[in-house]
């Protein structure tokens, strides 16, 4: 799976590196730091060992002043945005984050602005969620937003698969002559699960997207026609 690029997406001045086992998130810096500040401090080499780091000090205490930076920077940058209204850069980023599955949290995060904030474009475009592939629950009752709803889809069109969780194309309809006796259309898609990017050093780097067809009913499909100029 590709890097989301909001993950990679900072300031040169935030950059903490990080070995594959170290357990460098920022929740897990704070919870440090807090430990570090209370009448009964853990250890400096406790602390490093809760940051799945080898014992230096020097780099333990590089870590939270770089964690300290991001966050007073984050916090200017917040000032900064304040009271201005999203810029349709910040609304691009917006929907291709939320499609791609990253949380709102992380998305203020990135932009710089408030959770509310992005709660707040997310509901009024009316985008629709990606949840993880693990949350098999929350996949199964997963509701469209009223701009996605539809009772048709033209072929070759870009819909959202809420139970498949992926983007997909409408490749034509299945038994037409039944719609009425249903009371709804029927219509074979195809799920774009892999980019080209992810399909690089496989079998198929030629292809655009790969993904699965699938049968789906009207009322798992969502219309992205309203966000088709963000994508």
């Amino acid at each position: 799976m590709r890097c989301h690029p909001l993950i990679t997406r900072r300031h040169t001045i935030m950059a903490i590196k990080t070995r594959k086992h170290e357990n460098l998130t920022e929740t897990n810096i704070q919870h440090v730091m807090e430990l570090l500040n209370e009448d009964s401090p853990i250890t400096k080499k406790e602390a490093c060992s809760i940051l799945n780091i080898s014992y230096n000090t020097t780099r333990l205490n590089k870590i939270i002043e770089d964690h300290l930076e991001t966050v007073a920077y984050r916090e200017r940058r917040k000032a900064q945005n304040k009271g201005k209204g999203a810029t349709e850069m910040e609304i691009k980023q917006v929907v291709n984050f939320y499609l791609d599955g990253a949380n709102v949290s992380d998305i203020a995060k990135s932009l710089y602005r408030s959770p509310a904030f992005i709660k707040a474009v997310v509901e009024r475009l009316g985008i629709p969620q990606k949840l993880p592939q693990t949350d098999y629950e929350g996949r199964r009752n997963a509701m469209l937003p009223e701009q996605c709803v539809a009772d048709e889809f033209e072929v070759g069109e870009k819909i959202w698969a809420v139970r498949q969780n992926y983007p997909a194309l409408v490749e034509k309809e299945l038994r037409p002559e039944q719609a009425e006796e249903r009371g709804y259309k029927l219509y074979l898609c195809y799920t774009i699960e892999c980019s080209q990017e992810d399909l690089k050093g496989s079998y198929f780097p030629h292809l655009s997207f790969a993904g699965k067809n699938y049968p789906l009913a009207t009322y798992e499909m969502g219309k992205l026609e309203h966000l088709q100029k963000y994508l």
